[in-house]
């Protein structure tokens, strides 16, 4: 029985992998669980410079989810390519390097600077707003995602995942477009847009009024926005959004993921993804499944 997956020529143990900006490097979480288990590890969203984050209050509990706006706090990628890309290739999982940026030229001097690094794969976060022009996320502007994806295309030979936006109506447009770009494999959901008031203090909870929606509450639509995907294009899926235990991942997977990625529910229970991969296992042995891949699109 196995449950290695190859996603763009890159072999990972088991399908299971630790979403950006919920694990940060792993480091946190290294006396709590044996990282050598996972499948691997996106690391933090990194900018090309160091981004202190936002003001503010920048986690928030919802019912069956969390808000945050954290800002994309990160120490920049020549940082992480100095010290904590050195921590992560001491375990034995897929690493992979989350690229955000603000402007064109963010995107594409940070790509050729983690395209001469160790690292196995690129997650291409499309989500981040462009400050040079009005703040309009790149991912949700079909031009501005084709732009933004073929520059990063254009600097790396490293396999790319391009990590999509749901704050977009018709979420197959933007994975094609993807896929028109170069790019290896897709991934998504990122957090929804969404707002919270304090009524007693009369004012918005977050500085910037609205913040990024994930756990639970999302798994339903992520889980829809998956299979359109996995309709519209050709490369594999890495899909997340909620994904609690064993029956979220196996959800996910019959509808076209590849693999999945765990985030909200690793700051509610440390050992979830361990928990996951174990059970992975289990599932498959209790219903004679001799691959994981099996299962991948079956609905």
């Amino acid at each position: 029985m196995s449950l290695k997956v190859n996603i763009a020529g890159v072999e990972f143990k088991n399908p299971v992998i630790a979403a950006s900006g919920t694990f940060g490097f792993g480091e946190e979480y290294k006396d709590y669980i044996d990282l050598n288990k996972l499948g691997g590890i996106s690391s933090k969203g990194l900018t090309l410079r160091k981004n202190p984050g936002n003001p503010g209050i920048r986690i928030y509990e919802t019912p069956a989810g969390i808000m945050n706006s954290i800002g994309l706090q990160n120490p920049g990628v020549d940082h992480f390519i100095d010290n904590e890309l050195v921590f992560m290739r001491k375990y034995d999982t897929v690493v992979i390097a989350n690229l955000g940026g603000h402007s064109y030229d963010d995107y594409s001097i940070g790509a050729a600077k983690l395209d001469k690094a160790d690292i196995d794969m690129i997650e291409l976060n499309i989500s981040c707003p462009n400050l040079k022009e009005g703040g309009m996320a790149f991912g949700t502007d079909p031009q501005k995602a084709r732009e933004v994806i073929s520059l990063v295309r254009a600097e790396t030979k490293h396999p790319l995942i391009v990590k999509l936006s749901p704050n977009v109506t018709h979420i197959g447009e933007f994975a094609k477009i993807a896929q028109d770009c170069g790019a290896d494999a897709i991934s998504l959901v990122n957090t929804f847009n969404a707002m919270a008031v304090d009524v007693r203090k009369r004012k918005f909870v977050f500085n910037n009024k609205t913040a990024g929606l994930s756990g639970p509450a999302i798994k339903p639509i992520a889980l829809r926005m998956t299979y359109e995907v996995a309709q519209a294009v050709d490369i594999p899926i890495i899909a997340m959004g909620g994904i609690m235990d064993v029956e979220d991942c196996l959800e996910f997977m019959m509808v076209g993921a590849s693999a999945i990625q765990v985030g909200t529910a690793n700051f509610s229970k440390l050992d979830t993804m361990i928990e996951i991969i174990d059970n992975l296992e289990k599932y498959c042995a209790d219903n004679n499944i001799s691959d994981i891949n099996d299962i991948v699109g079956i609905l």
